[in-house]
């Protein structure tokens, strides 16, 4: 377990630092600049891991790999992504801890309180409020009165998450043979 725990720790703060790497870079194909951002690709892999280890060990090293997730994630985004001097760049950070914090803890009651639905109702609905609850909370903490248009960046953003939990359904099933319940 130690091994599998530190390694899906370590992809959790990989995910978020990239996350948080790549939503400042808006998708400039199609018109999409006012709409998305290349951060709502990468951000649902958080809720698939976050779910693995909910199902495999339980809320309680779920919740700790979250926290482990974030603590790697926020240093790494504070030394190498935040710029001190300008203040989104600090609102992003803060907004992004908070949203990730609030989303995966809540993504990981959610989860335990279906686990015993069929196999893709817990992920599925945690993800999807997870997701929601995130955006939201990321974009309007980091966005809000900066002239950026944090609502409709949220509203894509939320779109392709919503979009992207239902692909991660086939490798949550696909690894459900490798992540055996302890």
């Amino acid at each position: 377990m130690n091994k599998l725990f530190f390694l899906l720790s370590l992809i959790m703060g990989v995910v978020v630092l990239a996350s948080n790497y790549l939503v400042q870079f808006p998708i400039k194909f199609y018109g999409l600049e006012e709409i998305l951002t290349y951060g709502a690709f990468s951000y649902p892999i958080a809720f698939l891991i976050t779910d693995l280890a909910n199902r495999t060990y339980g809320k309680i090293i779920a919740r700790n790999i979250v926290y482990i997730g974030f603590l790697i994630g926020i240093s790494f985004s504070l030394l190498f992504s935040t710029n001190f001097a300008d203040l989104i760049s600090v609102r992003i950070a803060i907004g992004s801890g908070t949203a990730f914090l609030v989303a995966q803890l809540l993504d990981v009651q959610i989860f335990d309180k279906l686990r015993k639905k069929d196999w893709f109702i817990a992920p599925l609905t945690s993800s999807i409020i997870g997701s929601t609850v995130d955006t939201f909370l990321f974009f309007s903490i980091s966005f809000y009165a900066t002239g950026v248009p944090w609502i409709t960046l949220s509203l894509g953003d939320l779109a392709v998450k919503i979009l992207v939990a239902l692909i991660m359904l086939i490798p949550f099933r696909l690894l459900l043979k490798t992540f055996k319940p302890v």
